[in-house]
């Protein structure tokens, strides 16, 4: 059997640091058996997903180095490698469970099932599917069906009784099934849900072997059970821990960057990037703290993960990352890693433009457009609040800056405005006053060029990065946390990908 694992990414935002720890490990898991690594595309989520991000999530990987046997760009004989090119296959299966008996129509309104969750909640009950579409009866459906009213396929899970599997990491775990909601396998747009998808597209892959974020544990009776349904054997199912931050807490870009892109712009090397990330949860056997992919790979066993939370400590990567600066490149190799980093022709013309109005020797051009290769700056936080509006607003339409920007697909100069205008309006600034902190936060300077222009520049990454060290200068207590989030959801610019 040839060993084969898989990466499947969503396209739908940056490309996250945790999606890279994922892949590393089942990269190496397979090349270490002289196996295979696939990498599949969830585009499944027509509204959020994006090329932007997809080319994004490919490009960040091969920066780290890792390459990919089969995918949507190398292709390979099992594609094709983005899920919304196979939708007609996830019909198909879809519809063969419900011939079987073994998943059913629902034809309930996001409204009935709202009402169903707050009246379980008002009984102190965990909300969950209470198996409704379990009663229609076979005329029923078919009227249903005939009428073309909106439906969605579930799978059936047991009442009762408990579902038992052997974890490559964590032996046997064991989950009662009324823990288990009866799953949308295919939803009312006619997409499957990622449980569908994933095992359709696995068996089909001969993925041999899964390795996944342990939060995905509880999910994994209703997997190994679609196997169980189709008739198919299930691969291997190991739960690597969870990235941490250094309070223990879930790895999050509320508390750290967690964009690959922004350890790219910020001058780390991939080598030293993908050295850490090795070491999360998984050690050399001589125990020495700087190793190549290589190396990695020839000494890797998956065996050896330690199920405690890895901890993702910027400190511990900065000095890594000097590390392999000072040790592994000579002066020549310093100076093209420069060149191809952030001083070379694409990066000056874009910043040109923007500074060549304003400088009288070059020499000006290092202090007007410094923040353009600089990574946080440094400013007097008293520079934020030195204008018109008060602190607390100021702290508030940051930080509802931030959570817009979030969500914005195309991070741009008109688009950043739009965004920009809409906060300053809801909190009754004009443009420019809310403009003052921003261009602080991004230059670090209360003059220098467009910062609108500047954040185009630097990107969406870096840009969200220094907004949120200038969220960190003003401070945010616990209760005013809370109460900006309240806020925020009670506001019109609120959409629930944001938050």
């Amino acid at each position: 059997m040839t060993i084969r694992t898989r990466v499947a990414p969503s396209p739908t935002g940056d490309p996250h640091l945790g999606t890279a720890y994922i892949a590393l490990f089942n990269y190496c898991f397979a090349k270490q058996q002289g196996g295979e690594f696939v990498l599949r595309i969830e585009d499944t989520d027509q509204v959020r997903s994006t090329p932007e991000s997809e080319q994004a999530i490919m490009d960040s990987l091969r920066w780290l180095g890792l390459e990919w046997d089969h995918g949507p760009d190398v292709g390979g004989e099992f594609g094709p490698y983005r899920q919304s090119e196979r939708s007609d296959l996830y019909k198909k299966y879809a519809h063969q469970l419900v011939e079987q008996g073994k998943a059913f129509y629902c034809f309930a309104t996001s409204e009935e099932l709202d009402q169903m969750r707050e009246e379980q909640m008002a009984e102190g009950l965990r909300p969950k599917y209470d198996g409704r579409g379990l009663n229609h009866t076979e005329d029923e459906i078919k009227a249903n069906l005939a009428a073309g009213k909106p439906y969605v396929i579930r799978m059936k899970i047991p009442s009762e009784g408990t579902f038992k599997f052997n974890d490559y990491l964590r032996d046997e775990i064991e989950i009662p099934w009324e823990n288990v909601d009866m799953q949308v396998l295919l939803k009312a747009d006619g997409f499957p849900t990622y449980f569908l998808a994933n095992v359709v597209d696995d068996h089909h892959m001969q993925i041999s072997h899964i390795f996944r974020g342990e939060e995905w544990i509880n999910s994994a009776p209703k997997l190994l059970k679609l196997y169980e349904d189709f008739g198919w054997e299930a691969p291997v199912l190991g739960h690597l821990p969870l990235l941490r931050n250094p309070d223990k807490s879930k790895l999050s870009k509320r508390k750290n960057p967690t964009s690959i892109n922004y350890y790219k712009e910020m001058g780390y090397l991939p080598e030293a990037v993908l050295n850490y990330l090795g070491r999360m949860g998984w050690s050399m056997p001589d125990e020495r703290e700087k190793f190549t992919l290589d190396e990695m790979i020839e000494h890797f066993d998956m065996k050896r993960v330690s199920l405690g939370g890895p901890v993702f400590d910027v400190d511990k990567l900065s000095w890594l990352n000097g590390t392999w600066i000072r040790e592994n490149l000579t002066d020549e190799e310093l100076v093209q890693r420069f060149v191809d980093w952030k001083f070379n022709g694409e990066m000056l013309a874009k910043v040109l433009p923007e500074a060549k109005t304003r400088i009288n020797t070059l020499s000006d051009m290092v202090d007007l457009a410094g923040h353009f290769v600089g990574g946080i700056p440094t400013y007097d936080p008293a520079l934020l609040t030195a204008g018109k509006a008060d602190e607390n607003v100021i702290r508030q339409a940051l930080q509802f800056f931030v959570w817009q920007l979030e969500g914005l697909r195309s991070f741009d100069k008109p688009a950043i405005f739009a965004i920009a205008k809409e906060v300053a309006t809801f909190h009754e600034l004009k443009i420019k006053d809310f403009l003052e902190p921003i261009f602080v936060a991004i230059t670090g300077k209360t003059s220098s060029t467009s910062v609108l222009d500047a954040m185009e520049i630097l990107g969406s990454d870096l840009s969200r990065a220094r907004l949120r060290v200038a969220l960190a200068h003003l401070g945010i207590s616990k209760k005013q946390a809370k109460n900006i989030e309240r806020a925020y959801r009670d506001c019109l610019l609120y959409t629930s990908d944001a938050a």
